[in-house]
């Protein structure tokens, strides 16, 4: 990698943390089409291993508005799902992920836009679980399910829920690919080394998560995956 994509690469990890702190979404939908345009090999480790010091200082900074009974039955489907996500890598080629990647960031988005405003249930967590541990599993995104189940509650318990499922889904998802032989210990050394940036765009949101706007956070988010995810499937 260059030193400009390496400087690029930064960049987008550090805006994508100052977002997914301020809002609670985002990281992996800023991060993964940059990253497979950038270096295609880096999807999903790097992203998967960034998002964990991100999510667990999010989820410990709200942990008081932290939902235990929405968190629990997505989690219990996501890690379900996990295989699936797993299986996915293998039925898609390597030259075939970026194009997946970016399908599967704008459809996610678009469905968040468009998705009307309901009070969330059982089925809905489940169902959320679900898409999201097959999605993150293979492309390192899985937000924008979780988004959508939480985006009419608080802004503090979007955040601190969203970032609890991430964190327990990431390390399960890391763990089944070194297993399988589909993940590399050296494929972390890139998220180690831009670790300050992740910590760079941390501390920025702690400054002002309390004051944005969700809504328009949220916009923002959804229409740069777009725009991101559009650019990824037109240079595949």
């Amino acid at each position: 990698m260059s030193p400009l994509m390496l400087a690029v690469l930064a960049l987008t990890v550090a805006v994508a943390a100052f977002v997914q702190g301020s809002s609670g979404l985002g990281f992996a939908l800023i991060v993964a089409p940059v990253a497979s345009i950038v270096a295609p090999g880096l999807v999903p480790v790097f992203v998967l291993a960034s998002m964990i010091p991100l999510n667990l200082y999010v989820a410990w900074r709200e942990r008081d508005s932290l939902d235990l009974r929405g968190a629990g039955w997505i989690t219990g489907a996501r890690l379900a799902a996990t295989p699936a996500g797993l299986a996915l890598l293998w039925l898609i080629p390597e030259r075939g992920l970026g194009l997946f990647v970016g399908v599967a960031t704008v459809l996610a988005a678009v469905v968040s836009l468009a998705a009307p405003v309901f009070t969330p249930g059982r089925v809905a967590y489940v169902g959320a679980g679900a898409v999201t541990g097959l999605t993150e599993t293979a492309t390192g995104v899985g937000g924008p399910p979780l988004a959508l189940v939480y985006q009419h509650r608080t802004p503090a318990e979007l955040r601190s829920t969203v970032a609890a499922c991430f964190l327990v889904g990431e390390v399960a998802s890391l763990a089944l690919l070194f297993a399988t032989g589909k993940a590399q210990a050296s494929e972390l050394g890139w998220a180690l080394a831009l670790l300050p940036a992740i910590a760079a765009g941390a501390w920025l949101s702690r400054l002002v998560h309390h004051r944005l706007d969700a809504r328009r956070m949220r916009l923002f988010v959804l229409v740069f995956a777009l725009v991101s995810g559009v650019v990824l499937i037109l240079g595949v």
